[in-house]
């Protein structure tokens, strides 16, 4: 591989949000050592359709993912699939879903939940969590830290090539107060505050950082619509490469692409966005 590569994302938060409550990333930004630019989801803006189509390229038109109850396992190539036909190692620490998608479906929560499993040609290192029973009242996420560290412990054991992190606690937090209030500052606070350490170190251990959401919410807590502030959030990147100018938006159909260029891996026929990062 050429290079190694991780993938945050935070999920459902807007534009505005990212800018506007999260303080490490953004202090970056002004420093020079990462990018930004504006990251427009595939439609419908719903948070398995935009996993889908981050990780294949193609939209859910094609894929056929049209929601969060038709979750399946999908027929395209994609970013774990490609990586591993190039010799690399892949991990996960996710929502089920990303399972289901990548790698076996349905989920099981005993054999799936925790695994290792290098002879996969998806996801080789997955550690998933199902959310079960979520609702407002009780949102069933686990701590992002404990996340953040598990994916560094995945790193660090078993060398990772390309690593995806994702976590649903700010969509969570939006549905249940949305993203005006004081709950929901906080919580982007904390969720910047506890993600900076985690960044410094993948960088010092050799990886190319991309820190973005899948989607983000309007101002009753929805998403799935065309809305910008249903579709438009931020990707942060962190790395060497060259990059589109301030003000271009990213599709997020070049997401799959371009990690996929940077890593070295061969892109899929499938995947017919340009790359944005060079």
């Amino acid at each position: 591989m050429k290079r190694k590569l991780l993938l945050i994302i935070l999920d459902g938060v807007p534009w505005r949000n990212f800018r506007r409550l999260f303080g490490n990333l953004e202090g970056w930004v002004d420093s020079g050592e990462a990018r930004i630019w504006k990251h427009r989801s595939v439609l419908p803006s719903t948070s398995a359709s935009c996993y889908a189509s981050i990780h294949t390229g193609v939209s859910p038109q094609e894929h056929g993912c049209t929601g969060n109850a038709n979750v399946f396992r999908l027929n395209h190539k994609d970013i774990f699939s490609q990586v591993s036909e190039a010799g690399g190692v892949t991990g996960a620490v996710a929502h089920s879903y990303w399972s289901q998608f990548f790698n076996r479906h349905p989920f099981d929560y005993v054999r799936d939940v925790e695994y290792d499993e290098p002879e996969s040609t998806t996801i080789n290192h997955g550690r998933f969590h199902s959310m079960t029973g979520y609702g407002k009242a009780n949102q069933m996420t686990p701590c992002d830290v404990d996340l953040f560290a598990s994916l560094t412990n995945l790193c660090l054991r078993f060398e990772l090539d390309y690593g995806l992190l994702h976590t649903c606690t700010l969509d969570s937090m939006g549905h249940r107060f949305f993203h005006e209030s004081e709950e929901m500052d906080h919580a982007c606070f904390v969720m910047d505050e506890m993600l900076a350490p985690f960044i410094t170190r993948w960088r010092k251990m050799g990886y190319e950082v991309i820190v973005t959401a899948d989607h983000g919410q309007d101002e009753r807590g929805h998403h799935g619509g065309r809305s910008q502030l249903q579709q438009e959030t931020a990707l942060y990147y962190f790395g060497d490469a060259v990059g589109p100018e301030p003000d271009v938006v990213v599709d997020q159909l070049q997401l799959a692409p371009t990690i996929l260029d940077r890593i070295g891996a061969p892109l899929a026929d499938t995947m017919k966005a340009d790359t944005f990062l060079r």
